[in-house]
């Protein structure tokens, strides 16, 4: 029973005697028309032991009624149970079809079936669960549809970046340089710290391994190769994703939520021209310095080490990672470090697009961009190494 039911019983209740009464009585009777006349007599209390509806029930199943009528046939003291068994009968009649003239009752519980029938109370019944297959299905044609949503995207995004180059993509030419400084200087101190530890740790333990054949002067053919070839790019774009992937799904995501993307849609601007192109520009052309900048850093944190603990001159050590690295090597680890960052920033600004919902999707956002970019920059690095094996280079 609702709230407003229970007020308006007490308000009605109140009004009314309560006196010692017998208790409650159904009295069925048929009429000449086989209508069904239902008396209720006695007092009516919860407390008390009360007829049930069935009785009422198992009669009209019995024989068909034209109609029912409930009348009084000298109620005493009643509460809600009354309005309840009363209700009852109501629900049993209009599931068969059958009218009803409760007219005969006291007009209080006239008013409180009233208040009762405008309030009704739903009950949620909780869905059963789903089977094996039924959520097997489900995860994988919402993997589809998030498979559907990138590649549209990324084909969105090449189309934007053609625009571009015909000169006809439309942004804003200072939000391009901000995000090439916010990309490139100002990622610098934070590059050069972690290749810097890079190359001290793989110094110590190129020394470490060397020393069993008495050949730590290679120490520097080991690490310069390692640094330049793979781990400059790599730590590079570990680090970038973290930094500014992070950051550039955290930025579009807080635009989506507050439809600021929807306001420029309405403006006529196309969010992914607007928003999407100037973040790939700045992190692709970056990168690439970016990772020159850690190799010279992590061929610095090697000849560290060598220089203390082999008590190499650092003009010789300088001399034997010339010697070993070659040009190939450099340039296979810039077109790395570029295919880094355009993986960054493809997957950073794909997983704000996606962000919907409340403020707390935007952290959601920035993580899943930061683990997205870094998995594909390994397996990018994993594909790279088996085609420059093949190519013998």
């Amino acid at each position: 029973m609702t709230s407003r039911v229970r007020e308006a019983f007490r308000r009605i209740a109140g009004r009314r005697p309560v006196t010692a009464s017998p208790g409650a009585t159904v009295e069925l009777r048929r009429a000449d028309d086989a209508s069904l006349r239902v008396r209720l007599g006695g007092g009516w209390r919860l407390a008390e032991r009360l007829p049930r509806v069935d009785e009422v029930e198992r009669e009209l199943d019995r024989t068909r009624a034209p109609r029912v009528t409930i009348e009084d046939a000298g109620l005493g003291a009643w509460d809600s149970a009354l309005v309840v068994f009363v209700g009852g009968v109501l629900d049993r009649c209009r599931a068969r079809g059958v009218p009803v003239d409760a007219r005969g009752l006291p007009p209080e519980v006239g008013r409180l079936l009233a208040v009762a029938q405008e309030a009704p109370v739903a009950v949620e019944r909780a869905a059963p669960r789903p089977g094996v297959l039924e959520r097997t299905g489900v995860a994988v044609l919402e993997r589809y549809a998030r498979l559907r949503a990138a590649v549209a995207f990324i084909g969105e995004t090449a189309l934007a970046l053609g625009r571009f180059g015909g000169r006809r993509a439309r942004f804003r030419s200072q939000d391009l340089w901000l995000l090439v400084q916010q990309s490139g200087a100002g990622a610098l101190p934070i590059v050069a710290l972690v290749n810097f530890l890079v190359g001290i740790i793989l110094a110590f333990v190129g020394i470490t391994q060397l020393r069993f054949f008495g050949a730590e002067a290679f120490v520097a053919d080991i690490v310069g190769i390692a640094i330049v070839r793979d781990m400059g790019a790599l730590i590079t774009g570990i680090t970038l994703s973290g930094r500014s992937g992070g950051a550039f799904a955290a930025q579009i995501a807080s635009m989506k939520i507050t439809q600021e993307i929807d306001a420029l849609r309405t403006f006529g601007f196309p969010p992914v021209e607007f928003l999407v192109v100037p973040r790939i520009l700045a992190l692709t052309a970056m990168t690439p310095f970016l990772t020159l900048f850690a190799d010279a850093t992590g061929v610095l944190g090697g000849a560290v080490v060598a220089t203390t603990m082999l008590q190499q001159p650092l003009s010789g050590y300088m001399r034997r990672t010339a010697l070993a690295v070659t040009a190939g090597d450099l340039v296979g680890g810039l077109v790395k470090g570029a295919t880094y960052g355009l993986l960054i920033a493809l997957t950073a600004t794909l997983r704000g697009m996606q962000a919907e919902g409340s403020a707390a999707r935007v952290g959601d956002a920035a993580t899943q961009a930061v683990v997205t970019a870094i998995v594909a920059i390994i397996a990018a690095c994993g594909v790279y190494q088996y085609v420059f094996f093949l190519l013998g280079w």
